[in-house]
């Protein structure tokens, strides 16, 4: 628009001798006008151009303006690009049905023996079988890593976990859950509060080796192979499932290559944490207590693909005979031993575990091979103690070491056409086996604890949902089956002596339990990765 107005002026001067010449002929005042009127068009046009020259300065100021906002903007926006969320959110409905040992009205809980009959006493009846139609759950977790520097990041997870209609957790009249304590936190259903449940960080390439440093609040559940029934199809948890139990705690890992295709990688990894913090203590207080720690090895022998074998063997030093649990008014329950029959907590000596897992897949079929050894090393105070015999007189504290194992198979079909995957499942534990899994994801009683054999039957359907948003995004259902089959009593316990379901009934009796025989549970969940 300049360039034209410029060139109109010009061309009008330029005319100028022209039209001078032309008018020769004319009057002199004619040729005063036209050099008036001339002139008067060129002051028009330099003050439209002066006009057009502040309208350019004025878009050009607006322009640098928006330059420096757009910077400012920029660091502001590589500052939030540092941070990744990412979570997930699973509907869960669950029905439970349970065969306890004794009938209902069956006398429990002995508290004497009747002079005049010489029969035994008892405090209490069996309510019979164990039995929910449903239960609907709800969890949310939301997944947060971030890079403070090329080699340190800081990775987080933060969880909801609650029961439908409830602020707290559910009834339990089979007595097996576990309260809310420090290794099931996030990991059984409580209130709507957004928990940690993971926060941690890891110095990688530490001397530009492959050499990493880790500390914090562990990754330490749903480890292998449990990704495979859980539909994740990546690991979840460093441990193996047999250790399935949040804690603090740190690790110091190395990685290499075996050199061999067909070996793929490895990692070795040392890992440290503690399970129950002494705190501060007189000199001659009583009752003194030690801390509790964990420390072992982990050790990814090889992956390449879905290959995948690992091994981990750990020992827990100082076992409590229970933990500190977070309602105060459950730890008061617990030390009165006439309530609760624990009394002051006491620590019994130390456990050994050891266990591996191998998996791979063939075509479509995902397989998985497990086996797991427990031992115990106690003091004075005894583990897998006999109570009912120590109550009569007739036995003391079990201070023998005792060996558990046990095995765990699996396999899944993918469909992927159909979008399908059918999964099934065995585990079996024997009398003595010991599984760390208070952080269990089935609801009422661990499959892995479980002191006998349990069966399980799954399908997981990937929904039709459209396009994926991110590489997180995934939605799908689950629906299980699970047939719990019992021998023995207790599971993740330590303190009393796991009686045969069948032979020793009178010690149940007397101790006032009613264990379950077999249980059914049906399980389907909605679940969403984004």
């Amino acid at each position: 628009m300049v360039k034209k107005f410029s060139m109109l002026a010009l061309a009008g001067l330029i005319a100028l001798p022209a039209v001078a010449s032309a008018s020769a002929g004319k009057a002199p005042q004619d040729l005063t006008s036209k050099i008036e009127e001339l002139s008067r068009q060129l002051d028009a046009l330099k003050a439209q151009l002066a006009k057009q020259n502040e309208t350019i300065t004025e878009y050009g100021n607006k322009v640098d303006d928006m330059g420096e906002m757009l910077d400012e903007k920029s660091e502001s926006w590589d500052l939030a690009a540092r941070f990744k969320f990412y979570g997930d959110f699973r509907a869960r409905a669950d029905f439970y049905s349970a065969n306890t040992v004794f009938s209902p009205g069956t006398p429990l809980l002995m508290t004497g023996v009747d002079p005049a009959t010489g029969m035994p006493t008892y405090g209490s009846q069996a309510t019979g079988d164990l039995s929910n139609d449903t239960i609907f759950t709800n969890r949310f977790r939301l997944n947060m890593r971030v890079k403070a520097t090329e080699n340190v990041e800081f990775k987080a997870r933060l969880a909801m976990y609650k029961v439908w209609g409830m602020e707290s957790a559910f009834r339990d009249d089979s007595g097996t859950i576990f309260p809310q304590f420090d290794g099931n936190t996030t990991r059984n259903p409580s209130d709507n509060a957004l928990r940690v449940d993971r926060a941690f960080v890891n110095w990688n390439n530490i001397g530009g080796m492959p050499i990493w440093f880790s500390i914090g609040r562990r990754p330490t559940t749903d480890g292998p192979p449990a990704h495979l029934r859980m539909g994740t199809d990546q690991r979840m948890g460093i441990p193996i499932a047999y250790m399935d139990y949040p804690f603090d705690g740190i690790s110091l890992g190395y990685a290499y290559a075996w050199g061999s295709e067909a070996m793929g990688t490895g990692r070795f990894r040392f890992c440290y944490g503690r399970g129950f913090e002494d705190g501060l203590q007189g000199d001659s207080a009583s009752s003194k207590l030690a801390d509790t720690d964990f420390m072992g090895i982990d050790w990814d022998i090889m992956k390449k693909g879905p290959r995948f074998w690992t091994f981990q063997s750990f020992a827990v030093t100082n076992i409590f005979s229970y933990p500190n649990f977070q309602d105060p008014l459950i730890n008061e329950f617990f030390g009165d031993a006439e309530m609760s029959g624990m009394g002051d907590r006491k620590q019994l000596g130390n456990i050994f575990h050891t266990s591996t897992v191998y998996m791979d897949r063939i075509s479509n079929l995902n397989y998985f091979i497990a086996a797991g050894w427990s031992h115990t090393d106690p003091n004075s105070n005894g583990l897998f103690n006999d109570f009912v015999g120590m109550q009569m007189g007739t036995t003391g504290p079990n201070t023998d070491a005792e060996d558990g194992y046990n095995v765990y198979l699996g396999v899944r079909y993918d469909l992927n056409d159909m979008g399908l995957k059918l999964g099934a499942e065995y585990n079996y534990g024997s009398q003595y086996w010991i599984a760390f899994t208070p952080g269990h994801d089935d609801l009422y009683m661990s499959k892995l604890a479980t002191r006998g054999q349990v069966f399980e039957l799954y399908m997981i359907y990937d929904l039709p949902t459209g396009e994926a948003i991110s590489k997180y995004a995934k939605t799908f259902v689950r629906l299980g089956w699970q047939y719990y089959d019992y021998n023995y009593s207790g599971g993740f316990d330590w303190n009393a002596k796991p009686y045969d379901l069948d032979d020793e009934k009178f010690e149940l009796q007397a101790m006032g339990i009613n264990p379950v025989e077999s249980a059914n549970q049906i399980y389907l969940t909605f679940e969403a990765y984004f």
